[in-house]
């Protein structure tokens, strides 16, 4: 069962390339730059949270950043 949804994210904007979103049951926003195939906990990108799911061809975009934070946070509630 899903317990969290896109909607439920809050975008705080872009910086340097590097987008963030808050969450009500996240302990700290979620960041992604258009270069990562993952979202991560931080600014760098360096400590991966979550790779991105994507079938062959896609580019990586905010809408699989967000899927990305969902899935992260349903697996963590689970």
């Amino acid at each position: 069962m899903k317990l969290f949804k896109i909607e439920d994210l809050s975008y705080n904007g872009v910086q340097e390339g590097v987008h963030s979103w808050d969450h009500p049951q996240g302990e700290q926003p979620y960041y992604w730059h258009p270069d990562w195939l993952h979202i991560a906990e931080d600014i760098t990108g360096m400590h991966g949270k979550k790779p991105l799911t994507l079938t062959d061809g896609d580019t990586p975009s905010e809408e699989h950043a967000k899927q990305a934070i969902i899935d992260h946070l349903n697996d963590k509630h689970q």
